[in-house]
């Protein structure tokens, strides 16, 4: 991250006075028009001052939401791909179960579904699909090649065709290695190969490859598994019709350190689908094969910066702490708080008990909307500058959070660094509370719709408070 917080306290007693006279990055403004900014990268930020700084927020770990202990799952389901599609919550798992355990021999893969109402409580329709040990009173969505690895969306593209509408990628053979195939279905529960061929062939494949239509480049993305160097690593490619894929191309992590990455789980951010978000699974083969779950960001798709620090961390339960624990599984759900009268919050599905025992133990993790990067400041007060930007909008508010006697003000600046008379500091009362869109207000009731369009930057000033997001409304809320 650029201009680290000083250590010194003098320093930031002359803050105001630093973040003045620095010299500014020359490069042309940032066309963010009405979008939301998150920060969970640097890319909206010049400078840090004072003690401000990124911190990186952790899941908090709720109920155990699914347990696999039906005769078809077992100890080692996995991939499970979680997304909403319209009144219903979807899932998608690998039923399997370890050889040392104690299921039937020749027991094969399958793919199971579930579904939920609210992303809590989980339910198992009987399909009637495939039969399992002479009965289909089942789950089975689908079994045979792929069912190792069949990882479903829904496809958003406008011009998807209806016996399409659902897609999905998965692990075959072609020509005696590894290749990747895909699938299409009209309702989500009854499944075809599309075509003969594989969509990509150069590759391992051996983990949870996904895709999705970007609604950005309007193309789609997939990322898979392959090995690079002697570690997992991601690779990505682009189709416009999802038969033809570009060659695939390997991620890149600026500054991160080469580590084994099982899965990916790269998706656009809901709520600034710009930004695509990802949670791949760190594996340490050398201390027993545990593993944890990351964080990482992208503006493109490929260069992405990745979080050292663990996102989820295996914590006090020994469940968590086996092999093949803790993945991050693929899908960022709103579900509604527990709390009375309190916004949605971000559910993550998270595994325990891999291999241990008879079945395997899903739980769920929440976190704030947007919550998972913010710039913090102690008390003693912290501030941060952006970049130079062009934004369209009336309003400008934030997801942010204080405590009782910490705030926020907020000044605008001009293109080259100078405060704009009726948005300087002094005109901004400090704001405090806890909110996911907290108004920024200006004396004389000034709006920032009179600087739309021109160059601008903002200079944020914290204390003992994190400031998750912003964005600049397009309709007043005065």
């Amino acid at each position: 991250m650029k201009e680290r917080n000083p250590s010194k306290p003098w320093i930031a007693a002359c803050l105001p006075a630093i973040l003045a006279v620095a010299p500014l990055r020359a490069e042309p403004p940032y066309r963010l028009g009405s979008r939301r900014e998150l920060f969970v990268d640097d890319f909206m930020v010049e400078r840090l001052g004072g003690k401000a700084e990124f911190r990186l927020h952790h899941p908090v770990p709720r109920e155990l939401v699914f347990v696999t202990d039906k005769p078809w799952e077992g100890n080692t389901c996995g991939y499970f791909t979680i997304f909403r599609d319209g009144p219903i919550f979807r899932m998608y798992y690998r039923g399997s179960h370890s050889k040392h355990g104690n299921r039937p021999r020749g027991m094969r893969e399958v793919t199971c579904y579930a579904e939920s109402d609210d992303g809590i409580h989980w339910r198992r329709p009987e399909l009637g699909l495939f039969s399992y040990l002479g009965s289909k009173k089942n789950n089975i969505v689908w079994v045979g090649p792929g069912a190792h690895d069949f990882t479903p969306f829904k496809d958003s593209n406008p011009d998807c065709p209806p016996g399409a509408r659902y897609k999905a990628c998965a692990r075959g053979a072609w020509k005696g290695r590894p290749a990747l195939f895909a699938f299409k279905s009209r309702d989500g529960i009854h499944w075809e190969r599309m075509g003969g061929k594989p969509i990509v062939t150069e590759g391992a494949f051996d983990s949870q490859n996904q895709a999705f239509w970007d609604p950005l480049l309007k193309k789609y993305r997939v990322y898979f598994r392959d090995f690079r160097a002697g570690y997992r690593d991601i690779k990505t490619a682009l189709s416009e019709d999802f038969i033809h894929w570009t060659e695939p191309a390997w991620l890149s992590y600026p500054g991160a350190p080469d580590e084994h990455l099982y899965t990916n789980q790269v998706r656009p951010y809901y709520r600034a689908p710009h930004i695509y978000l990802g949670f791949p699974t760190r594996y340490l083969p050398k201390r027993g094969s545990i593993t944890e779950g990351l964080l990482m960001s992208s503006r493109d798709g490929r260069t992405f910066h990745r979080w050292e620090e663990a996102l989820v961390r295996p914590g006090l339960n020994r469940e968590k702490w086996g092999n093949r624990c803790n993945y991050i599984w693929l899908g960022i759900l709103e579900t509604a708080s527990d709390l009375p009268g309190v916004p949605g919050e971000i559910s993550l599905y998270v595994n325990e008990g891999y291999y241990s025992g008879g079945s395997q133990g899903i739980r769920r993790y929440t976190i704030r909307v947007d919550g998972f990067v913010s710039i913090h400041a102690p008390m003693v007060g912290g501030e941060a500058l952006t970049r130079a930007f062009v934004f369209s909008g009336e309003d400008l508010v934030l997801n942010a959070s204080t405590s009782a006697a910490g705030g926020i003000r907020v000044e605008i600046r001009d293109g080259a660094g100078r405060p704009i008379p009726g948005f300087a500091l002094e005109d901004c009362p400090e704001i405090y509370g806890d909110s996911l869109e907290m108004a920024v207000r200006w004396k004389k009731d000034a709006s920032p719709a009179s600087l739309a369009g021109r160059p601008v930057r903002l200079r944020f000033v914290l204390r003992d408070a994190d400031l998750y997001s912003f964005r600049f409304r397009k309709g007043p809320n005065r």
